[in-house]
């Protein structure tokens, strides 16, 4: 039995889940979030716990046992709390301007400005301009969107220059050797 698949998924007050079959929903003060069981893994609730359980022990099922209850259990702690990433930008110029919370607007040495905009359920903040805060109830959702953000200018190893997530260190690298 999965040490983590196994544990029960405590609701708090104020979160209904829903069972349909293979979906689960699980609505909140913060939102509502939904996703798709996989076949041969169950979820069941037994008062104000959920209960993750698995068909067999085929490997397959194993695999996803433990998966499937963390996936539950983040969305339980979405709808109550919600999510956030902090990214750092590290540069001479480079800089941040939040363009409404749906929406920012990059400075990171290209000849251009870079726009992100933030899928339905993200917000932005930027509280200083070297860094971005990404909010969301949806911890994948919010993960990529912050990756995303990373990508557009990833910290070179030699300044060290370029965003980054919060308290990431960046190896850096020797320069030339001086003769």
């Amino acid at each position: 039995m999965s040490r983590v698949g196994r544990m029960p998924i405590p609701v708090p007050q104020g979160v209904s889940v829903a069972l349909d079959g293979p979906s689960v929903t699980v609505t909140g003060p913060q939102g509502m979030l939904a996703r798709r069981v996989p076949a041969g893994i169950s979820v069941g609730q037994d008062g104000d716990v959920l209960v993750v359980e698995r068909a067999d022990d085929e490997r397959q099922q194993r695999a996803l046992h433990g998966l499937t209850r963390s996936l539950v259990a983040n969305m339980v702690t979405g709808v109550t709390q919600g999510f956030t990433k902090e990214l750092e930008i590290v540069g001479v110029g480079y800089r941040a301007v939040a363009r409404g919370p749906e929406s920012i607007e990059l400075a990171l040495g290209y000849s251009h400005p870079v726009v992100v905009d933030a899928p339905e359920g993200i917000t932005f903040e930027v509280p200083t301009p070297t860094r971005i805060v990404v909010r969301g109830i949806d911890k994948e959702l919010v993960g990529q969107v912050a990756a995303d953000i990373r990508k557009t200018r990833k910290p070179e190893p030699y300044k060290g220059k370029g965003v980054r997530y919060s308290g990431e260190r960046v190896l850096r690298k020797a320069g030339k050797a001086a003769k």
